[in-house]
């Protein structure tokens, strides 16, 4: 692999100032100072240092981020802030996007990641990955409109799947949803009379929310949960 590829694909810098600080001779290969950005390297076992920095190859990230409201699930946006504007600029380097969408004004867990096969596999219908949301509700539900929702209803000409809702007060609980159409669960709360004040996702598929993370902080996956995500997508 070239040298400005790998160093690019890692988040370090863009190949124009790799190349600059070839020629600037801040950058070694297994202790030797390399002027070329095009020259060849192996990613995986030579010692590359940039600017005093040893890079570690990586093609993938993984983070869970605590979303805060306000943001946009996106990697721009023309008029308000997006998700990605709250990580390092290392990451935004590397191409990093949101695996699925949650709206501007709902909060919790996101998974965002450079790795489009596992974000395809995870977002899949056929995946049937599990999201698990933690809602506010302006009235109370009532066992009727649980049982309605939980078999199904219809939200503008399509009739949701089969879902499971654990209240923790009257006007409050947790739903456990396995697709994601346009505001959803906003929407299956209206078909049955009621409107959603509060909503947070907890969870995304085996993925929890760290209690540790307050709103708008991150942290990369750890290799558990990772491993536990790539099965959930069939991959290895």
């Amino acid at each position: 692999m070239r040298l400005d590829k790998m160093l690019s694909d890692c988040g370090v810098a863009s190949r124009s100032e790799i190349a600059e600080a070839c020629r600037a001779g801040t950058v070694t290969v297994n202790g030797a100072v390399v002027k070329r950005a095009d020259t060849r390297v192996n990613e995986e076992t030579d010692e590359v240092v940039y600017r005093g920095q040893t890079v570690r190859y990586r093609r993938f990230v993984y983070l869970l981020l605590n979303k805060p409201e306000g943001y946009v699930s996106a990697t721009e946006d023309g008029h308000d802030p997006v998700v990605t504007d709250l990580l390092p600029a290392e990451y935004r380097r590397m191409g990093i996007f949101p695996c699925g969408r949650l709206d501007k004004y709902t909060t919790g867990l996101m998974l965002l990641t450079n790795d489009g096969e596992l974000s395809h596999r995870l977002l899949a219908p056929k995946s049937h990955v599990t999201k698990r949301y933690r809602f506010g509700l302006e009235a109370p539900l009532t066992a009727e409109a649980v049982c309605a929702i939980e078999a199904g209803v219809n939200i503008g000409g399509y009739v949701t799947k089969p879902c499971k809702i654990e209240l923790e007060a009257p006007d409050r609980g947790v739903i456990a949803i396995t697709e994601g159409k346009y505001h959803q669960i906003k929407r299956m709360m209206e078909a049955v009379g009621n409107r959603v004040v509060s909503l947070e996702r907890v969870s995304f598929g085996s993925l929890a929310s760290d209690v540790s993370l307050a709103r708008g902080e991150w942290r990369e996956l750890t290799p558990e949960e990772l491993f536990r995500l790539r099965s959930e997508a069939n991959l290895k």
